[in-house]
């Protein structure tokens, strides 16, 4: 499955593959899977790299990552409890990237941790410190605390990233670093600053040329602003001898860049596994579609068009047309602009060589990585020609963490 590869033969070798499989069904390319991540390996140079299992969210495709190649190191959870029941499946070294609140998730997190499993969970705030050595002192367990800063980009009446951390300044990092290694119940293990600006916002959009040249603009400043707050804040780290062993940076866009950056021991990298439809609009690199999904023809409604059965599954994040799915295959198969990917029911426009019959399917693309499995409970695994296997996602396994 390549973004090239949209010849009237990839769309034959797909309704094959199809021709007796349940629809609708999402699909990944083991081939193009395995080769995304020898590509991520090659872009993260000679530094490990954390998979982000919110971008992948099924356990055998995670374990085939880690099993692949030693770079992989460990994995990038959403949530502590995602962290607990993926160390209850023989995982380890979980780093969670967003701070937990819940009483019930960081229990899990701490019973683990009693377990024997290195989960590490992130604080921002003396607030949050609090809370996670209230519930460690509870379960007699010492916590690793990853301390999350903030690389935003801030100009006036702009802000050029996430809303994330409130850390900015050297000092008050410290100042939360020094409350981690005072407390009895806690341990500092990380520096978690992910490059938001860079990793995950497209400068190649098609049909943006002005928007894209604004975006590669402030990704240029954004770029010197991250290098030089992120030495600041490990000087005062280095100063006050409080520099944990992890300092965690980067995504699938920004892997070049983080790479470099002094101080940097580890990179994330997760949507460039499956690569969805954002991730085509990037001018630093490259990979190739892995995963998507496939829907019936349920109707012909007149010539030059075909309703296909469900599609609805936009993505998450700010409203608008870049956040649905879209046709793939049969090549020039487009979305109604008035209806878009609909909850039962999704009209495409087709007026290319390939007679779709009812029954025929329909390959899309999601416009997000891992979101895509919230929607099914298998992922068909194929090689070829073949459906090597079906292994089941998150849902699949009765989980849905957020």
């Amino acid at each position: 499955m390549s973004v090239e590869a949209t010849t009237d033969g990839a769309y034959r070798r797909w309704r094959r593959i199809l021709a007796d499989h349940r629809l609708p069904a999402a699909v990944v390319d083991l081939e193009v899977f395995d080769a995304n991540a020898r590509a991520i390996l090659e872009r993260a140079g000679g530094l490990p790299v954390r998979i982000a299992s919110k971008s992948v969210r099924c356990t055998a495709l995670l374990r085939r990552l880690l099993d692949s190649d030693s770079r992989f190191r460990g994995l990038m959870c959403f949530t502590a409890g995602e962290a607990a029941w993926l160390a209850d499946r023989g995982f380890d070294d979980l780093l969670v990237a967003y701070p937990s609140t819940t009483h019930h998730d960081i229990a899990a997190a701490c019973r683990a941790t009693a377990a024997g499993a290195r989960i590490v969970l992130t604080a921002d705030s003396e607030a949050h410190l609090r809370l996670l050595s209230a519930i460690a002192a509870d379960h007699g367990v010492k916590l690793p605390v990853s301390v999350e800063i903030d690389l935003s980009l801030r100009l006036p009446g702009l802000t050029f990233g996430a809303l994330r951390s409130p850390l900015r300044e050297p000092a008050t990092v410290a100042a939360v670093a020094r409350a981690a290694a005072a407390d009895p119940h806690l341990e500092p293990a990380a520096i978690m600053g992910y490059e938001a600006q860079l990793a995950g916002v497209p400068d190649a959009a098609p049909g943006q040329w002005l928007q894209n040249r604004l975006v590669r603009l402030l990704k240029r400043i954004s770029r010197h602003r991250i290098r030089q707050r992120r030495e600041a804040i490990l000087g005062a780290l280095d100063a006050a001898n409080l520099r944990p062993a992890i300092v965690n940076a980067g995504g699938t866009g920004s892997l070049e860049f983080s790479r470099g950056l002094a101080g940097v021991t580890e990179v994330t990298a997760g949507s460039g596994f499956y690569n969805p439809l954002l991730f085509d609009a990037y001018t630093g690199f490259r990979h190739r579609p892995a995963a998507g999904f496939a829907l019936p023809v349920s109707r012909r409604p007149g010539p030059g068009m075909v309703t296909c059965l469900g599609g609805g599954y936009p993505a998450s994040g700010a409203a608008g047309e870049d956040r649905l799915p879209r046709p793939w295959l049969p090549a020039g198969a487009r979305l109604s602009p008035l209806e878009g990917a609909g909850e039962v029911q999704t009209p495409v426009f087709y007026d290319g060589p390939e007679t779709l019959e009812l029954g025929d399917p329909v390959l899309f693309r999601h416009a997000k990585a891992g979101e895509l499995c919230e929607r099914f409970d298998q992922l068909l695994l194929v090689e070829g020609e073949e459906i090597v296997d079906e292994v089941p996602t998150y849902r699949g396994e009765g989980q849905c963490f957020l």
